[in-house]
Formats: C-alpha cells, sequence, structure tokens
C-alpha cells in the first residue's frame, strides 16, 4: 500500500466532500430552509401529538399544517402501532392551534389534541451548548490521552484532525440528506468519535510496535506497512457494524433511521479517515528529521 504517497489525494477527495456538504447549507440557508434542518429541540417551537382517529397520510397532514402555518418544513413522526402523530414546528400561538385543529378536523373528524407543548429558546441553547461542550471535552480527552500514550502530541493531533474529518462529513450527511438535527444527533457525534479513534489507535499501536524495524529514511513505508497490517481489521469492523446498522435503518421507524442514516456515513467516513487520513496527517504534522528528509 502506499497511503503516504498517495495523501494529496485522499486529503483533497475528503475537502470536496466536506465542500459539498457546506454547499448544500448555503444552498438550503439561500432557499429559506435554515443551513440545517434542525429540530425544535434544537431550535425552540412547538410539539404535539394528535390522534388522527384513522389511518393517515403523512403527506396530507403536512399539507395541512403548511397550510395553517405557512411553514414549509413541518416534521411529523407516526407514532407506532397507533394512529397518532407527533407533530414538530417552529412555535405557534393558541388561536393557530385551534384553528390548526379545526381544519385537521374537517379532513378527520376523530382527530383529538393529546398534547401540545412549548420548547423555549432557552432550553433549545442549552441543548446547543450541552451538544457542542460534550463533542469539546471528547476531543480533549482523546487529545490528551493519545499523546500520552503515544508520547507525541503529533499523534494526538493527528487522530483529532481525523475525527474533525469525521464529524464534518456527518454534518455534510446531515445538510444533504436533511436529517433532522436533534438530540439523536449528539448520540451521533459521540458516537462515531469514539468508534472511529478505536480504529485509528490499533493503527498507531502498529507503528510504534514496527518502529525498530525501521530507519528514520523509511518511515513513509513503515506507516504503510502498519496499515496494510491492520487493514482487514479496520475494514472487517466497520462492515459487521455497518451491516448492523444498515439493517436497524431497513426495518426501523423513522426516529430510528434519522439516527441510522448518519451512523452509516460515519462509519463509513470513521474506517476511511483511520486508514487513509490519520497516519498521512501523522507523516505531514513530523519534523523533516524524523522522516529522514535533509
Amino acid at each position: 500500500m502506499k497511503i503516504i504517497e498517495n495523501r494529496k489525494k485522499y486529503f483533497l477527495l475528503s475537502l470536496v466532500i466536506i465542500l459539498i456538504g457546506f454547499g448544500a447549507m448555503a444552498v438550503n440557508q439561500r432557499a429559506g430552509k435554515g443551513a440545517l434542518n434542525w429540530d425544535v429541540e434544537f431550535t425552540g417551537g412547538t410539539s404535539m401529538e394528535i390522534d388522527m382517529g384513522e389511518a393517515y397520510e403523512a403527506e396530507e397532514l403536512a399539507a395541512i399544517l403548511t397550510e395553517v402555518t405557512g411553514q414549509t418544513a413541518p416534521q411529523i413522526q407516526q407514532i407506532m402501532g397507533t394512529n397518532a402523530a407527533e407533530v414538530k414546528l417552529q412555535s405557534i400561538d393558541g388561536p393557530t392551534r385551534v384553528e390548526l385543529m379545526n381544519v385537521i378536523w374537517e379532513k378527520y373528524p376523530s382527530a383529538e389534541l393529546k398534547e401540545a407543548n412549548d420548547i423555549s429558546g432557552t432550553v433549545s441553547g442549552e441543548m446547543q451548548q450541552a451538544a457542542i461542550k460534550a463533542t469539546v471535552i471528547a476531543g480533549a480527552a482523546m487529545l490528551l490521552y493519545i499523546s500520552i500514550r503515544f508520547r507525541d502530541l503529533r499523534a494526538g493531533g493527528s487522530a483529532i484532525i481525523a475525527l474533525l474529518h469525521d464529524v464534518l462529513v456527518v454534518l455534510a450527511a446531515y445538510a444533504i440528506f436533511r436529517i433532522p438535527v436533534n438530540n439523536t444527533f449528539i448520540a451521533v457525534l459521540l458516537t462515531i468519535l469514539g468508534y472511529s479513534i478505536n480504529s485509528t489507535i490499533v493503527i498507531f499501536d502498529r507503528v510504534r510496535e514496527n518502529k525498530p524495524y525501521y530507519t528514520t529514511e523509511q518511515t513513509a513505508e513503515k506507516i504503510d506497512k502498519s496499515i496494510g497490517q491492520t487493514l482487514n481489521r479496520s475494514i472487517n469492523t466497520s462492515l459487521t457494524t455497518l451491516f448492523t446498522v444498515g439493517a436497524i435503518y431497513v426495518l426501523g421507524v423513522p426516529s430510528i433511521k434519522e439516527f441510522a442514516l448518519p451512523m452509516m456515513v460515519g462509519i463509513i467516513a470513521g474506517a476511511y479517515s483511520s486508514i487513509c487520513i490519520s497516519g498521512s496527517v501523522w507523516y505531514v504534522l513530523m519534523p523533516k528529521a524524523e522522516k529522514g528528509i535533509k
């Protein structure tokens, strides 16, 4: 394998994917949809549980919601095993709720409003801060641990850069596929961070074990060899997890799919970054003397 020799190609591919994600955010923002499909848990809004009293089509209910509220992207989730729907909207006042239920009753006479809650902007702001803090703390802890374990701050830095790559690719998936950004977003990010770093550490461990067998001038060959020796393990582990999460996505309810889809993207991104990005970044961060370059 010649990962180090071709590192610029891998860096370019990652950059293109991430830029596509930012491009999708810009297009969505310009279209008035928001850069990301923020759930009311993050932005604040109104959550309603409505028992429709009979089988219903989500598209018809969405059309009613848009007609009454003027909101073009209401979130509708069918409650498994019932005719009820959980509806999430940007904040609406009492009279608008009454009007909304009146219009729904015209189409579904047996409908009943089970619950309606307002999620304040303060709560949603706290949730955003919690997500940022959790990600930063996890990243800092990993940086410290890897730097101490390998006695090289550059190893920790390269691992964190690879993790940042994974986070940006997952964000790109949220933007492109318009996956709702809610509580599962935090779970996805932290799960991907923990999962991806595992493969990276295995590769770095092998680099350290191979160090006595290579000269300074063979640093690139040493890293390539280490990646090759752990390649089957990295791919097989990722594929096994991917198949499991894929089955959950195919068979799961919409709320589970909102977790499974970005998880699949993150698993693929994590495997790619561990194999193609982390070792390459470590090599780039090394001083020329450690690479045998004069």
